[in-house]
């Protein structure tokens, strides 16, 4: 928008070329710090690995070998690592049962736990200095210039996050045909709710029969919903601290602190909001859990 406005309101007296070049180095300045939405690939673009994939998979095998180093000579007083990760999961486990109750949370507790850790961890990743800003490129006027990253934000792919989106709606399927049965489950989706009788028990299942088709929309939107929001977030946050850093070296810093508290309040949103569905489509219409 500032470019087109610049264009616009430029002298009017500047020759031809002149206001062409003007414009072409205004855009450059402009476009310059850009992040492109697209992962790259490593060596070209049709490379199957891109750079967001080899940050997934250094995150995935860091806390795998954090993990393994951490409860590799457990003790009953726990210390240093073990410590620091049996204080997580314990707290995480506690906060889950909180939610979603001590049945579930024993069938489910795997899954959310690692996709809180995994997104947080991937968030974190990605502020490190570095990520982003080496990799190949040209040599300018100004200066060697980045063009294809070695490294980029996991969770500011998109494909990242519609990934674990569809996995989560994977296992939603699954947990509730479980605890509500095939039958359960329709009737959770189309029947009607609450005690009556007569003529309006059939205008309530009218009612809630066609409020189901609304509900089958919204459970398909889902996936959608929770992938573009965690990169919706990712990303921008990675185009603030770019610009604030092509304006001035030291201005980001702040920002950092900042992101630093936007990465863990993104991962607590996904898990929060997954956590969200999974209790409402194990819960019964009447409110009581399905125990099996």
């Amino acid at each position: 928008m500032l470019v087109v406005l610049a264009l616009f309101v430029g002298p009017a007296s500047l020759p031809a070329a002149e206001q062409l070049e003007q414009a072409g180095a205004s855009h450059a300045a402009v476009a310059e710090p850009g992040i492109p939405q697209k992962a790259e690939g490593l060596v070209h673009d049709e490379f199957f690995i891109t750079n967001s994939m080899l940050v997934t998979w250094i995150v995935a095998l860091g806390l795998i070998l954090f993990a393994r180093i951490a409860t590799r000579r457990m003790q009953e007083v726990p210390a240093g690592a073990q410590n620091f990760w049996e204080w997580l999961v314990e707290n995480l486990y506690d906060f889950l049962e909180g939610i979603i109750g001590h049945d579930l949370v024993k069938k489910t507790f795997w899954f959310f736990a690692t996709i809180f850790i995994f997104i947080l961890f991937t968030n974190w990743f990605g502020l490190i200095p570095g990520v982003g800003t080496i990799g190949w490129g040209v040599q300018r006027e100004h200066g060697f210039e980045v063009t294809r990253p070695l490294l980029r934000g996991g969770n500011a792919d998109l494909n990242m996050t519609a990934a674990m989106a569809m996995l989560f709606f994977f296992f939603w399927i699954v947990w509730a045909l479980q605890a509500n049965g095939v039958k359960g489950f329709f009737l959770h989706l189309f029947g009607p709710k609450g005690e009556s009788s007569g003529a309006l028990k059939l205008l309530l299942i009218v009612i809630f029969f066609l409020v189901g088709f609304l509900e089958v929309f919204s459970i398909l939107f889902r996936p959608v919903s929770l992938s573009f929001r965690l990169f919706g977030n990712i990303f921008a946050g990675e185009v603030v601290l770019l610009v604030m850093a092509f304006l001035f070296p030291l201005l980001p810093l702040p920002f950092y602190g900042l992101e630093l508290m936007v990465g863990v309040i993104q991962a607590f949103v996904f898990a929060v909001r997954t956590l969200a569905f999974m209790k409402q489509a194990t819960t019964a219409p009447h409110g009581g859990e399905q125990q099996h």
